[in-house]
């Protein structure tokens, strides 16, 4: 579900938020500020970068299901925070001023809200996973650019036009086609995917919120303390010991974790998040053939033309705050 330095500030709002939200396939922190404007451009790379890190997400998510069947999520989730937590130290560590940097917030109750509210995201995830599939469920969660722009205007007052509503509006027709109303009895995992995509969307929009005062660093290390805090609080009474073949899965996930993160970092470092953040959907391919080939699970009709609304829903808002963007940016 995965993002993935220094106290460079990103181009513009617009970019920040879209480079966090890239990171929800993973369900973790995003990653730190993309390369200066001026350098070369490399966007190509980044692209491929980019495609890489969302089959890699994908396959996390595969052995998240996997371990998530056998065991509580929130197990497998605080196992792969504390890794996390540990990759986030090594990272900041490396930024200039360093963890002492990294440690001063002016916001610091936000920046713990966003690590807690990113632990039980996750936490549901796994969960529809299990319940739902990943197919499914990555449908449906597909809707979080959409639930960002219809919640920027009541959180962050910003103004959101007639065509991005009627975007988002689309967006939430294709919803119903997946969920299929009436057809099928309604899933639990259906409604846990949905609110993992309301979680994330709020996510979001308080990263763009805290932005505004502490740099990507500090909200990097945040969100990974933080959450590694959180998820031990709610999931260490949970704590059972895993059979050995599943050290090994738990191991392989940890890994991929760590790797997904770190090419998004690269990606980020050579691309705009606007030119990257439509191959992100990618993720959505890669899941749906394991999720055929591996989990046997079924790829119905109208899950695919409900998902191929959403996600031509979610450009399009994406592309219209980019527009809005450049406009306010040249005075127009």
């Amino acid at each position: 579900m995965a993002e993935p330095t220094g106290d460079r500030a990103m181009p513009d709002d617009q970019n920040r938020l879209t480079y966090a939200a890239t990171a929800a396939a993973a369900a973790a922190p995003p990653p730190l500020a993309p390369a200066t404007p001026g350098a070369k451009d490399r966007t190509g790379l980044g692209i491929a970068l980019m495609c890489a890190t969302s089959l890699i997400f994908a396959f996390q998510d595969a052995f998240s299901r996997l371990l998530g069947s056998e065991y509580p999520p929130v197990l497998v989730v605080m196992i792969r925070y504390w890794v996390f937590a540990l990759f986030v130290i090594a990272m900041v560590s490396r930024q200039p001023g360093g963890l002492r940097r990294a440690v001063r917030t002016k916001r610091p109750k936000t920046q713990i809200l966003r690590g807690a509210l990113l632990v039980v995201e996750t936490t549901l995830m796994v969960e529809a996973f299990v319940r739902l599939g990943l197919v499914g469920t990555h449908a449906i969660f597909t809707a979080y650019p959409l639930l960002i722009a219809a919640l920027s205007g009541p959180i962050l007052g910003e103004r959101v036009g007639w065509r991005r509503w009627l975007a988002i509006g689309a967006g939430f027709v294709g919803i119903l086609i997946i969920l299929n109303p009436g057809g099928t009895e309604l899933n639990l995992g259906a409604g846990m995917a949905f609110l993992c995509a309301l979680l994330f969307a709020i996510y979001g929009l308080l990263t763009r919120h805290v932005s505004r005062d502490d740099p990507a660093q500090v909200s990097f290390f945040w969100t990974g303390i933080a959450g590694a805090v959180t998820v031990t609080v709610l999931g260490i009474r949970q704590w059972e010991w895993l059979a050995p073949v599943d050290w090994i899965w738990m191991a392989i996930l940890c890994v991929l974790g760590i790797a997904s993160h770190w090419l998004l970092i690269r990606a980020y470092e050579l691309a705009e998040a606007s030119a990257l953040q439509p191959f992100a959907y990618t993720q959505l391919v890669w899941v749906s053939f394991i999720g055929v080939l591996v989990f046997g699970e079924v790829l119905h009709m109208n899950v695919v033309i409900g998902a191929a609304i959403v996600v031509a829903a979610g450009l399009f808002t994406l592309w219209r705050a980019r527009v809005t963007a450049n406009r306010l940016r040249s005075g127009e």
